[in-house]
Parts: structure tokens; sequence; C-alpha cells
């Protein structure tokens, strides 16, 4: 009787192993066709805004899994957030001040600090305006409110102090301008006639049937307008960031960024 029931306990252990065995392999195999969803947050300069929205659509066809979250606003106001703690997986700037600061803290994972496209600085004025203006006029009477980002924070407003001053013309300027937030509410302003002009990237004069490029900036007027791409030191998802930024490198993406008036830096 103790042997057929020492018999019975070993049967038993064999049958609960072979079911547990069954369910591993069930589970494991549910597993393979469901991956962990990765969150990604891009903080990225507003001008950006349009192509990173195109290509967001492009990459989560590859990468179901990875869900990305976009947090537009000006260059600098974006640094300070990431240089407060602010949970940031890739900063994408208008410019490379505000990337060179967050290296300089050590803030970025090392070896990912990509200065990636170019873009360019020109004077956009309302569809309906009478008359195409040159930077050389700013200075006039008629020209009464002129939009500008905050040179303190917006890399656009920065550029544009910085071909005003060579021209000779950033006091006079100064005066008479209306500082945004970034550049996209630059653009709103011209769009809605609020001022006579505004000072933006060409990408984003080109996106918007409301206004018109009257000029580009005087060659030579002002430093190259370069937007570099780092992943964050910090980032929980560091192989997911560097993948998403490797995406945008891909031929198919470039051509999104050129779509919106970018050029590739070589």
């Amino acid at each position: 009787m103790i042997k057929f029931k020492g018999i019975s306990v070993i049967i038993l252990a064999l049958v609960l192993m072979v079911i547990s065995l069954g369910c591993t392999n069930t589970n494991s195999s549910q597993g393979k066709g469901s991956a962990k969803t990765i969150e990604l947050t891009v903080s990225a300069a507003a001008s950006l805004a349009d192509a990173l929205e195109e290509i967001k659509g492009l990459y989560q066809q590859e990468a179901e899994n990875v869900k990305i979250t976009y947090n537009f606003a000006s260059s600098g106001t974006l640094q300070q957030q990431i240089e407060q703690g602010a949970p940031v997986d890739i900063f994408f700037s208008a410019a490379t001040r505000q990337m060179d600061a967050l290296e300089e803290k050590g803030l970025l994972l090392e070896g990912t600090y990509e200065k990636l496209l170019e873009n360019k600085i020109v004077l956009a004025v309302p569809e309906n305006a009478s008359r195409d203006l040159k930077f050389e006029a700013l200075g006039d009477a008629e020209v009464e409110r002129i939009a500008i980002g905050d040179p303190g924070s917006v890399p656009a407003g920065q550029y544009a102090q910085e071909v005003l001053t060579n021209i000779k013309l950033w006091e006079v300027v100064e005066a008479k301008a209306v500082f945004a937030r970034d550049v996209r509410e630059v653009l709103t302003w011209v769009e809605q006639g609020e001022v006579d002009a505004g000072i933006v990237y060409r990408t984003d004069a080109q996106i918007s049937s409301k206004v018109r490029i009257a000029s580009s900036a005087p060659e030579g007027s002002h430093k190259a307008i370069l937007y570099p791409v780092a992943v964050i030191k910090d980032s929980k998802e560091v192989e997911a960031a560097k993948a998403f930024v490797a995406f945008f490198k891909t031929p198919e993406v470039q051509k999104i960024f050129e779509k919106y008036g970018f050029a590739i830096n070589e």
C-alpha cells in the first residue's frame, strides 16, 4: 500500500510538470506575438512639428509597440525643462547652442549628439500684403510691427537678432518688434495680419498658405542654422531612443524632412 501511494505521488508530480510546461509554452508563444509597449518622449523645436508628426506615423507602422509622445516648444524652453529633470528620451533642437549647453552639463548620452538638418531664415508677410519687403527695409517708417521669436529663448529669434545686427538695423527693429514664445507664434501673427512681417524659418513659411516669403536673410548675415538631435542620458529606453534617432537618417525619412523645406546636413 505504501508503494502504491509513492507511485501515485510520483505520477501526480509528473502530470503536474507536463501541465506546467504546457502553460509555459503557451505563454511563451503568446509573448512572441505581443511585444511590450515602449513609451518615448521627444522634446522638439516647434519648427519640426509637421515633419515629425508625419515621421511618427511612418515609424509606428514598423514599430507598433513604440508609443511616441512629442513635446513641442522653443528650444530654450525645452533645454530648461531637461535641465530641471523633465522625463525626456530625445531632444531635437533648432540650434546647437541649447544642445551644447546640455552636453556641457553631462545630460546627453555620449556618442548620440548629431547635427542632422539645416534651415534658412526668411522674412514672411501676409499673403495679401501690398509689397514684398527686404530685410534692409524693416527700418522704414511704414513697417510698424515686426514679429520675432524672443531672442532670450527662441533660436529663430536669436538668428533674427544676428541678421539685423549685421545689417545695422537691430536697434531700430527692436523698438517696434513683437516678441513671440516660439517661431510658430510668429507665423500665426503674420497669418492673422497682426504684424507687417515676421522673421521665421523657411520651413515654417512654406507650410502656410496664408503667408508668403518676401525675402531671405542676406548671405553671410547669420551662422549656419543646424538642427542637432541627441538621446538624453537619463532616458529609461535608451535602445528604443537610439533606434528612433537612427530612423531619422533613413532615405525615406530624409525625403520627408526635405518635403518640409529642411536640408540634410552632410
